[in-house]
């Protein structure tokens, strides 16, 4: 499939592109109205389960044993998946997997892949190397359908085409060889189906994501609304499954428990329309199935978390999106500011960790560190917590501007002794004065325009608490005799 090739913003600081999406009004209503829908939903959905809590917790302890046994419960997985008929292929970085899914392909001579909803082919842009390779690739999942032929990467781990309107929809698929069609959701929905049919009858390849792996069984477990992973998965002689190493669990008890979590957490749903349960390849008595299942298990820095005291609960991640849909800041900038795979306070901290790269040390500033994405996960990894120790990490590493480094000398130099605290304070209240009108701050220029430039700064007070402490405890003491009189 040939698309347009993506705009390519990664020259551009977290900063810019934040100021590029609040600039855009269609988004940021568009985001709003999303994310509050499906909060509304999940809150719907848990409200009236007295034991929300209590899954929860069991969430958090099933995920923690996991990643702390992960090399028995991967080396558990693997036999099963082979004992059952399929090839299990382990991938340290991006560029092994995408190898080994070329060499796949080329195996088979294949010249068409089709594929379902992955987070992990997005992070290792399989599509363009399979797309530089001469196959062609086309997304099944409606959403991903769109932001494909946009030459996108999702906006939202969930609803990866949350910023698309239906009349650039329509142009989409018009580009892409509809005719005659409509704003109507039913006419472009149904022109995706006619297309998405052929697609799967002519591709020589299906290629999922992977929700979850059972170790004791080997099993793969797909979680979808639309039904497109079963197409995907059986009618290609050929699977091939694309697995984060930390997407294991130890049994289908577990998948019980995290299976009641994730949908209502991801979008308000009791359970999922779909959940689809692959054990090996088709056995003779079986009408469909994959006659070759290759799954690759990917690495790529994931590795390093473990073991690690403040980051290892990030591979707890069941990758719901419910920490995108609280927080704040992803609420007004969507999911294309962060400038990388994963948006949202989930991507904020996980994206510094697998690619460790100077280009995404600002990530964890974009943050109000509010917890609010702490409360609604599911399996309460403290993300808020491990921003604030990525923020550490950048200062110790000594990567923070000459100015940062000054202003918090000067900070230190200030409030490390009373004396000077008070000084400073009474300064403050002269220098404020000319900015200051009705009460508040808001001129936008200076080291204040960041914040005034959309919201007002309180102003310091004539008198504060401590200057007034004197009089406040003589009245104080005075009633207080009074009333033993």
């Amino acid at each position: 499939m040939n698309v347009p090739k993506e705009v390519d913003h990664s020259q551009q600081d977290l900063s810019e592109r934040s100021h590029r999406a609040l600039q855009d009004e269609f988004l940021r209503s568009a985001v709003r109205f999303t994310v509050d829908r499906l909060r509304s939903k999940k809150k719907s959905s848990t409200e009236h389960i007295p034991h929300w809590e209590d899954l929860r917790e069991q969430g958090r302890a099933i995920r923690s044993h996991t990643i702390a046994h992960l090399d028995a419960y991967l080396g558990q997985f693997a036999k099963h998946v082979r004992a059952a008929g399929g090839q299990v292929h382990f991938a340290t970085d991006a560029r092994e997997a995408n190898a080994r899914v070329l060499e796949i392909v080329r195996q088979k001579e294949a010249r068409s892949v089709i594929k379902s909803k992955s987070m992990v082919s997005e992070e290792i842009e399989v599509n363009h190397h399979l797309e530089a390779a001469g196959i062609d690739v086309v997304e099944s999942d409606l959403g991903e359908y769109i932001i494909q032929l946009a030459g996108e990467t999702p906006s939202h781990i969930i609803i990866p085409s949350i910023h698309k309107n239906r009349e650039q929809i329509k142009d989409l698929f018009t580009a892409d060889g509809g005719a005659d069609l409509t704003t109507d959701t039913k006419v472009l929905a149904s022109f995706a189906r006619r297309r998405m049919r052929e697609r799967f009858l002519q591709a020589d390849i299906g290629m999922t994501g992977c929700n979850f792996g059972i170790a004791e069984s080997g099993t793969i477990v797909l979680f979808t609304n639309e039904g497109n992973a079963d197409m995907v998965a059986n009618l290609p002689k050929t699977h091939i499954v694309l697995m984060g190493m930390e997407r294991v669990l130890p049994s289908l008890a577990d998948l019980e428990v995290i299976a009641n979590l994730l949908p209502r957490s991801a979008t308000g749903q009791k359970l999922t329309t779909y959940m689809s349960m692959i054990t090996g390849t088709k056995r003779p008595s079986e009408v469909d199935g994959a006659q070759e299942l290759h799954v690759i298990i990917l690495d790529n820095g994931r590795s390093k978390q473990l073991g690690d005291e403040h980051f290892q609960e990030v591979l707890n991640c069941i990758r719901c999106g419910a920490c995108l849909n609280v927080c704040p800041v992803y609420r007004q900038i969507g999911g294309h500011a962060y400038g990388s795979v994963y948006p949202g306070p989930i991507g904020a901290v996980l994206t510094p960790l697998l690619e460790e790269s100077d280009a995404h040390d600002d990530l964890p500033y974009a943050s109000s560190l509010c917890g609010a994405c702490y409360e609604a996960c599911p399996v309460k990894i403290p993300l808020h917590e491990m921003l604030v120790k990525l923020r550490q990490r950048k200062v110790r590493a000594g990567k923070t501007s000459p100015q940062e480094r000054a202003l918090m000398k000067g900070f230190a130099w200030g409030f490390g002794n009373h004396r000077r605290y008070r000084l400073m304070m009474k300064a403050g209240r002269l220098v404020q004065m000319p900015l200051v009108k009705k009460g508040q701050i808001d001129a936008a220029f200076g080291p204040l325009s960041a914040w005034t430039a959309s919201r007002a700064a309180p102003m310091l007070v004539a008198t504060s608490f401590r200057e007034r402490w004197p009089s406040l405890e003589q009245t104080l003491t005075a009633n207080k005799g009074d009333d033993k009189a």
